[in-house]
């Protein structure tokens, strides 16, 4: 049974930093890619970051460029999104998911997904 799980979510000043952890179980990094993404209230779900483990390739959305860092422990099966200097407009659930390496990075697309880590960024 395929499972993410996310943690680290939580309320943080702006300028200040979070880090986002996905615990994924049933599947292979090999096979498949990791991504993160959030959504704010009334808004759609975007896709933030993601990698291919396989091959360290990444994957950041021009909002989040320069301020978001997304690694991989293979050994640990899981993925971070250390995430700095925030800013109020990154308040959203996180929710990270997982397709096979090859699908197009985009809601729509993944084929597993976690429930979501809440993060909040006060002014």
């Amino acid at each position: 049974e395929v499972q993410l799980v996310e943690s680290g979510g939580g309320l943080a000043q702006a300028g200040g930093s979070l880090r986002l952890s996905c615990a994924a179980s049933g599947f292979s990094f090999d096979d498949y890619f990791i991504g993160w993404f959030r959504q704010a209230p009334g808004k759609e779900r975007e896709g933030v970051s993601c990698i291919i483990s396989s091959d360290g390739s990444t994957y950041y959305a021009d909002s989040v460029k320069g301020r978001f860092t997304i690694s991989s422990d293979n050994a640990k099966n899981t993925v971070y999104l250390q995430m700095n200097s925030l800013k109020p407009e990154d308040t959203a659930v996180y929710y990270c998911a997982a397709s096979k390496v090859g699908t197009y990075f985009a809601a729509a697309f993944m084929a597993y997904w976690g429930k979501g880590t809440l993060v909040t960024v006060s002014s």
